[in-house]
């Protein structure tokens, strides 16, 4: 880690991204990041201390309210394999972990095709990326 790479075209409803990996047993924390520029529109933050997911965007170099509230609670596990799938809608992102829908996140940024790259940092290891 990290890992960047273009999201050519930028994202839209239906196109969707899918990240799979393993999260080290002795993970902290990771995020991932669609990004249009130095603007953050999703971060994705899994923080294991906290046992939490939390959910921001970063517009104007200033961070918003953060998301943390879990349906199901905490879907992934330090030492486990993963799978998350991040679709674009027109309203909002949704966003499923290995298989099971977790949250949905209104667009703070509505410039979706702007949206044009994908970052991941942190104590995870990836073994596939798919951008749809």
């Amino acid at each position: 880690m990290p890992y960047r790479n273009q999201i050519f075209g930028g994202l839209f409803p239906s196109r969707s991204i899918t990240l799979s990996g393993m999260v080290p047993p002795n993970a902290t924390r990771f995020h991932i990041n669609l990004k249009a520029g130095n603007t953050t529109a999703l971060h994705i933050n899994p923080r294991f201390n906290e046992n939490v997911i939390v959910r921001n965007s970063k517009l104007n170099n200033c961070w918003g309210s953060e998301d943390r509230h879990l349906p199901i609670g905490m879907p992934l596990s330090r030492g486990q394999a993963f799978s998350i799938w991040i679709l674009c809608e027109t309203q909002c992102f949704k966003v499923a972990v290995n298989g099971q829908h977790l949250f949905d996140y209104n667009h703070r940024f509505p410039n979706l095709r702007q949206i044009d790259q994908l970052e991941v940092e942190g104590d995870v290891t990836l073994s596939g990326v798919q951008i749809s």
